[in-house]
């Protein structure tokens, strides 16, 4: 199984959310960015590294939401919450658009549907 792993970056209370342009199939949705961790990474050096990749800034974890989440292909989700050290992001890579958004919001963006029970457990957590 391949972890994926995603960063709900928060900045006074909002988190940020990232639209996707591809593939297809996820065209158009949301999500929290990040991506797969290579073989001889860990969970956090892979989040710095696609944070880093899609965004452009340099991020801190401040913590593991508890869970994990199944994907497609034998995947598995991993979400963090981190706060930005450096930069402003920006829609560098798979990303169209970001937002920043309270968890009372969540409901009002279309995630993808792999990543709505994460979504649901951080709003559980920070609500």
């Amino acid at each position: 199984m391949t972890v994926v792993v995603a960063a709900a970056i928060e900045r006074d209370g909002c988190y940020l959310a990232a639209r996707r342009t591809r593939p297809a199939w996820a065209a158009g949705r949301w999500e929290f960015p990040g991506g797969k961790v290579e073989p001889g990474e860990s969970d956090e050096q892979a989040l710095f590294r696609e944070i880093r990749e899609e965004l452009g800034v340099e991020i801190e974890v401040v913590r593991r939401v508890p869970g994990q989440w199944p994907l497609h292909d034998d995947l598995v989700l991993h979400l963090y919450v981190a706060r930005l050290i450096t930069g402003e992001p920006q829609p560098l890579d798979h990303h169209d658009q970001l937002r920043w958004i309270t968890p009372a919001q969540f409901d009002e963006i279309d995630w993808l549907e792999s990543d709505r029970e994460a979504v649901d457990t951080l709003a559980k957590g920070d609500t």
